[in-house]
């Protein structure tokens, strides 16, 4: 069967898309690739985007949670430490942290983007998924 490489990059709508380019370059660090019309394409890499955001304007509707749609998306970490360091600077940034979760081989952080659209950023130990179970609780913290 042939099937995907991987997922190359999600595209959301906001309301504001200066105050949304803020948000992602300012709190997450990416860097905008190029424009198009009301559309701003970011990356955090060599790479065309992994983001592109796309103005509604702003009579449009906030992200509704109980509708259907995306829950989030996710930013991988390089290592726990960087993890730490983002969950650090998303509430030294003013970013509400709606939560976080833990297992035996990972943690994530989630917040959201000013439109509401969910974001979370993670560190996964490699592999850990396939030598145990879902549950347990990582073993390192991101308080200290």
């Amino acid at each position: 069967m042939v099937k995907p490489m991987q997922l190359g990059h999600a595209n959301i709508r906001v309301s504001d898309v200066e105050r949304a380019e803020k948000f992602y370059t300012e709190v997450l660090g990416l860097h905008v690739t190029q424009r198009r019309g009301t559309t701003v394409f970011l990356s955090l890499r060599d790479h065309s985007h992994e983001l592109a955001i796309g103005a509604m304007g702003p009579e449009a509707q906030a992200a509704d949670k109980s509708r259907v749609g995306t829950n989030h998306f996710a930013w991988e970490m390089s290592s726990f430490e960087d993890l730490k360091a983002m969950y650090h600077h998303l509430k030294e940034m003013g970013v509400e942290v709606s939560g976080t979760r833990s297992n035996s081989y990972s943690v994530g952080v989630y917040f959201t983007d000013p439109d509401g659209n969910g974001n979370e950023v993670y560190f996964e130990e490699t592999g850990g998924w396939r030598q145990g179970e879902w549950g347990g609780t990582y073993p390192r913290k991101l308080e200290d």
